[in-house]
């Protein structure tokens, strides 16, 4: 951590739907005129797509069934943990991007799949933002978590979990739904050694709870609507948390625990703004007094 150069890092497994809590981010970012930098996940793969089809395949045939993103065979997490303590010291590093399609790949004249070349981070940011699957990970070898100053896990139960990943492969992706069904299974042994730890170092939670049947997620016709969810919001430490506050600006909310609070899924968007913005202020101020 690091009161010069802080870093947020969004924590969540593939269709989690941390790109919308992303998304609420950099609404923050841009209203408070704070100057960040991006890294997604996606860019500390090790390998690219063609090279990871051919792992899996080599590893497959070796035995080993359950080579995926989720875990540290198939990314950098040395390096991860090398960028977020390099930034927290002096505010620079490399970063690059991962190419997932064709329209992401154009303006780089590059196969989609690919990564972009690494670069210096720019200087003078006022901070760094990572989204993707390990802004939480700890192992023997690499400790990311230690570095982030807020970290913020979304984690919505696993049947709609699955929902929103059936839908999202097979709808933008092209996946066919056996596909994206060995995907789920294949991954499931490094989901519960790797990703689910993580959400018990996070600062808050926020796992969405569909309130219709979600039992069978592989016949789902359709994702689970806000409207049709709720959200519970949980803090490691409610300390400075205004939950008054909190319940009149959420309407129809409620307190569950000490340190949870439970709000209608439309009102997610809202509760990282009223919650977010002030802990963001709170970091920027922080690095002002610093320097």
């Amino acid at each position: 951590m690091s009161k010069k150069h802080p870093i947020i890092a969004v924590t969540g497994s593939s269709g989690a739907g941390t790109t919308t809590v992303k998304k609420s981010f950099q609404q923050i970012f841009r209203r408070e005129m704070i100057n960040t930098h991006v890294i997604e996940g996606d860019s500390f793969h090790r390998y690219n797509r063609l090279e990871m089809r051919d792992r899996m395949a080599a590893a497959e045939k070796a035995g080993h069934k359950h080579l995926s993103h989720f875990g540290p065979e198939a990314n950098l997490m040395p390096e991860l943990a090398g960028l977020f303590n390099q930034y927290g010291q002096d505010g620079s590093g490399k970063s690059r991007l991962y190419l997932h399609d064709e329209v992401e790949a154009l303006p780089f004249a590059q196969d989609p799949g690919t990564f972009t070349p690494w670069e210096d981070i720019p200087p003078e940011t006022d901070l760094l933002f990572y989204e993707g699957l390990h802004g939480g990970y700890v192992d023997e070898i690499s400790n990311v978590a230690q570095h982030v100053d807020l970290l913020v896990g979304v984690v919505p139960i696993i049947n709609l979990e699955w929902i929103q990943k059936l839908h999202r492969d097979q709808s933008s992706r092209g996946y066919s739904k056996e596909a994206v069904v060995e995907t789920i299974l294949r991954r499931m042994p490094d989901y519960v050694k790797y990703i689910v730890p993580q959400f018990s170092r996070t600062h808050v939670n926020f796992q969405r709870v569909p309130i219709v049947d979600t039992s069978n997620p592989f016949i789902a016709r359709d994702v689970p609507t806000a409207d049709e969810s709720m959200v519970v919001i949980r803090f490691t430490n409610p300390k400075g948390i205004d939950f008054s506050y909190l319940l009149s600006m959420l309407h129809n909310s409620m307190m569950s625990r000490p340190n949870s609070i439970v709000i209608p899924g439309g009102k997610m968007g809202l509760a990282m703004q009223l919650i977010f913005t002030p802990m963001i202020l709170k970091l920027m101020d922080q690095k002002k007094k610093a320097f």
